[in-house]
């Protein structure tokens, strides 16, 4: 049977050095005169959630989001772009995630995807400035194919049916996140969640939403295969 992996990207298969924040916060500057709040938390979420979310705490109703998100998130990702092009503050690699990847696409009953909320192009970028292929990842769902993420696994899951050329159970999605909405936002298909603390998140938190399994870091290879592959 078919494993379909679906990682996360910020927080678990690489930390941005807040790369993607600046570069939110500049488009929100430069188009509606606010960075958004201090506070705001935006792991676990979509660009597209980001967006709406600040626009409504700085005051704007639904209608002008409406018109206005497809233009802030183009702003972002030029800014992304550029974020990275400085590499002030560098995008990393997690510990042991090459080594996973690796691994898991070396197998012939695993299929390696993404499961994340920045749309696709953001993905791609941050992948790039990882040094890590987007087209290692043969399906996914991002935050420009809906704003909710519970949304995302059916999406992924549908793609993953029509490249296989077969339907994919739920049971065989896994899906590999550092954050509680990763490790919930599956549930819906009956997918399996691996989490892992290398966001901001740790162990204790994360096990406290009953993923299958949850990892400090993802460095010992063996071990990770086996709770995504071998359950």
């Amino acid at each position: 049977m078919m494993t379909v992996v679906l990682f996360d990207i910020d927080g678990t298969i690489l930390a941005s050095g807040g790369v993607g924040r600046r570069a939110f916060e500049g488009a929100l500057e430069a188009r509606i005169g606010v960075r958004g709040a201090a506070e705001y938390r935006y792991d676990g979420k979509t660009d597209r959630q980001i967006g709406r979310d600040l626009m409504r705490l700085a005051g704007h109703a639904d209608a002008d989001i409406d018109a206005m998100l497809d233009g802030i998130i183009a702003d972002y990702l030029i800014r992304l772009q550029g974020e990275i092009d400085r590499g002030v503050a560098g995008v990393r690699v997690h510990a042991g995630i090459l080594d996973l990847l690796d691994a898991l696409e070396a197998r012939d009953d695993v299929l390696l995807g993404l499961l994340t909320g920045n749309v696709a192009d953001g993905a791609s970028l941050k992948l790039r400035a990882a040094g890590i292929a987007p087209e290692r990842f043969r399906v996914g769902a991002f935050g420009s194919d809906h704003e909710h993420r519970p949304e995302l696994p059916a999406i992924a899951q549908a793609r993953a049916s029509a490249l296989l050329g077969h339907d994919v159970a739920g049971r065989s999605v896994v899906i590999i996140g550092d954050t509680p909405a990763d490790v919930q936002c599956g549930r819906g298909i009956g997918a399996r969640a691996v989490a892992v603390a290398t966001g901001h998140f740790t162990v204790e938190q994360l096990a406290e939403h009953d993923p299958f399994a949850v990892f400090q870091d993802l460095s010992d290879t063996k071990a990770a295969v086996g709770a995504i592959c071998d359950a």
